[in-house]
């Protein structure tokens, strides 16, 4: 989820500036844009996972930003604004479908007695690692690849499935009581 939302909001800006030509002011306006749609993505699927269960949207999410992942970059590089923001906009939603029931999900991983320490640690440490490295990553491997951002694909299909053998593996939560823990 972190490697993803940096490389739709952070990566993007650069890649599409140096390498396409646009201009820095459509790349923000469509982050802004996307943005504006997480706001209501984001509680949609939060409140979706409370009633389908936290695992489904969230390994939808994950399926759904492994095969956006191309794509992403196709309408980005069509070089016109629309595509641009769709890619964004497109990008930051699948987002929302793991970001939306993260902090159920998470917090009901754990017992209530470590139930902040232990979803803190987790959260803390994925956010630098996976999230803070990801555009520095993707601006590597774009460099490697001359300027062709089919690794970054790669990279984010990558990402994408070990959180859906992690989701995979984690127990559902959303119906258990917490004293079952």
């Amino acid at each position: 989820e972190n490697a993803s939302f940096y490389v739709f909001t952070v990566f993007v800006l650069s890649y599409a500036t140096t390498q396409l030509g646009a201009s820095k002011s459509d790349v923000l306006n469509g982050v802004l844009l996307g943005s504006a749609v997480q706001l209501v993505a984001i509680p949609f699927f939060g409140a979706l996972s409370d009633r389908v269960g936290r695992r489904p949207v969230y390994l939808a999410g994950a399926a759904g930003m492994a095969l956006f992942a191309f794509p992403f970059f196709w309408l980005v590089d069509t070089r016109t604004t629309a595509g641009l923001w769709a890619a964004i906009i497109l990008g930051l939603v699948v987002h929302s479908a793991m970001y939306g029931p993260q902090a159920a999900f998470f917090s009901e991983l754990f017992s209530t007695r470590v139930r902040c320490s232990g979803v803190s640690l987790g959260y803390q440490l994925a956010s630098p690692f996976a999230g803070g490295l990801a555009p520095l990553i993707a601006t590597a491997l774009l460099k490697w690849a001359d300027g062709n951002p089919w690794p970054v694909a790669l990279y984010l299909i990558g990402m994408s499935a070990i959180t859906l053998v992690s989701v995979w593996c984690a127990q559902e939560t959303h119906r258990t009581e917490l004293d079952d823990r």
